[in-house]
């Protein structure tokens, strides 16, 4: 009989790489000067890990979806730490994280195995984010909903509260604008 933790380890693993990128992109450049994203992820991991053998999927609710909004969650639970008075990240200059925050976020990219190609792989990341903070905000939320939260166009078009057509119209013109901004550089 197999361990029920490795199960529940598994399971969390084929979601790791997603999750990764989605805190990464939804943390945004003011929550990323103060939090590292890499440790959003652990406290997510802990946190469904240790909830996990209470979880039920339902019809509508997969496990991603529980791990995504749990993600969301603790973001949300950040950003409103950091918004306070005292701790304002309006009031803060900005710092330059791209050494650490990208490498963790490139480690997903290990098979790029030479120097050049890791630090090339870097400054596409910094591009990417660069092109994705620049989109308008429904485009943002279309991209992440469809291309990291893995939601179909049905689902996406409930949550947004658009027609089916109209989320693949969205999703079509995000996509071509993340790839001009991209372009530009």
């Amino acid at each position: 009989m197999q361990d029920p933790g490795s199960d529940r380890a598994e399971l969390l693993e084929e979601h790791l790489a997603g999750l990764r990128a989605f805190v990464h992109l939804r943390l945004g450049r003011a929550l990323r000067a103060k939090e590292e994203s890499q440790d959003l992820v652990q406290s997510v991991c802990r946190e469904v890990l240790s909830e996990l053998p209470h979880f039920e999927p339902r019809a509508d609710a997969t496990f991603r979806d529980w791990l995504f909004k749990t993600a969301e969650n603790k973001i949300r639970d950040r950003w409103r730490h950091w918004q306070r008075e005292k701790r304002s990240v309006a009031r803060e200059v900005e710092l330059d994280l791209t050494e650490n925050e990208d490498a963790s976020v490139c480690s997903d990219l290990a098979t790029l195995c030479t120097p050049s190609r890791h630090a090339a792989g870097r400054e596409e990341v910094a591009r990417l984010e660069r092109a994705f903070c620049e989109l308008p905000p429904d485009y943002r939320e279309v991209i992440v909903l469809a291309r990291l939260r893995g939601l179909t166009h049905a689902q996406i078009a409930e949550r947004l509260g658009r027609t089916e057509l109209a989320t693949r119209t969205l999703l079509s013109r995000a996509l071509a604008r993340l790839a001009l901004a991209m372009e530009r550089g």
